[in-house]
C-alpha cells in the first residue's frame, strides 16, 4: 500500500490514467472502518506531487536566471525573451514528469489484482488467495468454491441503471462540475494574481523571472491551503461522511467565489490584496477537504466488483471533460471586456469577475448534484453495492423456479 501512496506521489504531475485503479484497489483491500481515510490518503499525495512540481519549476527557473543575466521585456523586449537556452526550461521540467511515470508503470506491473476481483469476477478463489498472502504477508487458506453461472447485470442493463444509474449519474455530474471550478482556478492563478497586483505585469519581468514568480505563487498557495485540505479529508472522512465533506467543500467554495466576485473591485486595491490571496486560498482548502477528494473516494465504493472500476473510470473521465471545459471556457470567458486589454489573439470575454461569479454559480449546483451520491462511509463494499442482495434476489428466483444451484462464498 506504501507502494500506492507512491504512485499517487508522482501522480500530482498528471496520470490521470491511474485514478480508477489507484482508489479500486485500496477500497478492496481496506476495511469499511478506515475505508475512507486509507482511499483518501492515496488521493492526497498527489498535494505534495503538486508542490514538487513547483520545486522544480522555481529550481530549474533560479538556475537558468543565475546563469543569463537578461533584462526585463520592458527594458529590452527582444533580449528578455528570444534567448535560445531558455527553450530548454519547459522542456527541463515536462522531463522530470517522464521519471514518476515510468516508475509508475513499473510498479503497476508488479502489482497483483485485486481479491474480490480475482474471486468475484476471474472466479479463481486460489490466485486470490495467493495474492492477499504477498499483499498482507500473511498465510491464507484457500476454500473452494462451487462455480457462479448466474449471469449478472452489465453496464448498459435496465438492471444497472435501476440499480446504480443514479449514483453513476450523481458521481459523473459531481466530478464534472467539480473539474470546471478546480482547474481554472489551477490554472489560471496567474491571470488571477496578475490582476489584483500579486504578480507584477509581465512587461516588468523577463521570461525567466515571469516562471519564478508564477511557480512561487502556486506553490505557496499548494503548501498553505491545498495540502493542508487534502488531510483533514484523510482526518475526518471515517467521521464526518463522504456526503457531509462533499456538500461542506461545494457549498463554502460557493460561498468564497460570490465573496471574491461581487465585491471584486475592492479586493483589486493594493491594500486588500492580501485578503484576496487568503480567502482564493480558502476555495483551494474547501475544494480539497470537499469535492476534489470524496468525488475520488466515492466512485471507488458503491459500484459492484466487476464493474467498479469501470465506473470509476466513467467518473473520472467526467471530470477531465469537466477541466477541459473550465480551461478553455476560463482562457475565453476571462479577458476584459475592454478590447485593448484583451491578450493578443483572443476576443474580449466577460472579465474575471463575471467569470468568478459563474464558477460560483457551478459549485452551486455540485452541491445540489452531491444529493444524487448515496453515503458509504461505515458500510462494506458488498452491502453498498447490493451484491448480496441480488446473488439472495436470483437464489430465490431460481428456487421459485425449482432450479437448485450453490452461491459462492
Amino acid at each position: 500500500m506504501a507502494t500506492l501512496c507512491f504512485f499517487r506521489f508522482w501522480l500530482g504531475f498528471g496520470i490521470g490514467g491511474d485514478y480508477p485503479l489507484s482508489a479500486t484497489i485500496m477500497s478492496e483491500y481496506a476495511n469499511k472502518k478506515t475505508r475512507g481515510a486509507f482511499i483518501a490518503a492515496v488521493f492526497a499525495m498527489q498535494g505534495f506531487g503538486i508542490m514538487a512540481g513547483g520545486i522544480v519549476a522555481l529550481i530549474v527557473a533560479t538556475a537558468f536566471d543565475h546563469k543569463y543575466k537578461v533584462p526585463s521585456y520592458e527594458e529590452n523586449a527582444h533580449a528578455s525573451l528570444v534567448l535560445p537556452a531558455f527553450d530548454y526550461v519547459w522542456r527541463i521540467i515536462l522531463m522530470f514528469g517522464a521519471v514518476p511515470a515510468a516508475l509508475t508503470y513499473y510498479w503497476r506491473m508488479k502489482m497483483p489484482e485485486t481479491a474480490r476481483y480475482t474471486a468475484l469476477v476471474a472466479k479463481n478463489a486460489k490466485q486470490a488467495a495467493t495474492d492477499m498472502s504477498k499483499v498482507l504477508q500473511v498465510e491464507l487458506e484457500v476454500q473452494e468454491v462451487a462455480e457462479d453461472k448466474t449471469p449478472k447485470f452489465g453496464l448498459f442493463t435496465k438492471q444497472f441503471a435501476k440499480r446504480h444509474g443514479m449514483h453513476l449519474l450523481g458521481t459523473t455530474t459531481t466530478w464534472f462540475l467539480l473539474d470546471i471550478a478546480f482547474y481554472s482556478q489551477n490554472l489560471f492563478q496567474k491571470d488571477i494574481f496578475t490582476a489584483i497586483g500579486w504578480i507584477p505585469p509581465a512587461k516588468e519581468m523577463n521570461a525567466i523571472h515571469e516562471l519564478y514568480r508564477i511557480a512561487r505563487a502556486q506553490t505557496l498557495i499548494a503548501m498553505c491551503s491545498t495540502v493542508p485540505g487534502y488531510w483533514f479529508t484523510v482526518a475526518f472522512i471515517d467521521y464526518m461522511g463522504r456526503f457531509a465533506i462533499q456538500l461542506m467543500g461545494f457549498f463554502f467554495m460557493t460561498v468564497f467565489m460570490f465573496a471574491l466576485a461581487i465585491p471584486y473591485d475592492h479586493w483589486t486595491k493594493k491594500e486588500n490584496r492580501i485578503g484576496f490571496v487568503v480567502m482564493y486560498s480558502l476555495t483551494f482548502f474547501f475544494a480539497n477537504f470537499g469535492p476534489n477528494a470524496t468525488t475520488f473516494v466515492v466512485p471507488a465504493e458503491i459500484f459492484p466488483a466487476r464493474l467498479r472500476s469501470t465506473c470509476h473510470g466513467i467518473s473520472a473521465a467526467a471530470g477531465k471533460a469537466g477541466a477541459i471545459v473550465g480551461a478553455f471556457g476560463f482562457l475565453y470567458a476571462a479577458q476584459s471586456k475592454d478590447p485593448t486589454k484583451t491578450d493578443a489573439g483572443y476576443p474580449t470575454g466577460i472579465g474575471i469577475k463575471n467569470s468568478l461569479i459563474m464558477l460560483g454559480v457551478v459549485n452551486f449546483f455540485g452541491m445540489v448534484f452531491t444529493f444524487l451520491v448515496p453515503e458509504p462511509n461505515g458500510k462494506s463494499l458488498e452491502e453498498m453495492s447490493g451484491e448480496n442482495e441480488e446473488d439472495d434476489a436470483e437464489a430465490i428466483e431460481m428456487a421459485g423456479s425449482g432450479t437448485a444451484r450453490t452461491v459462492p462464498v
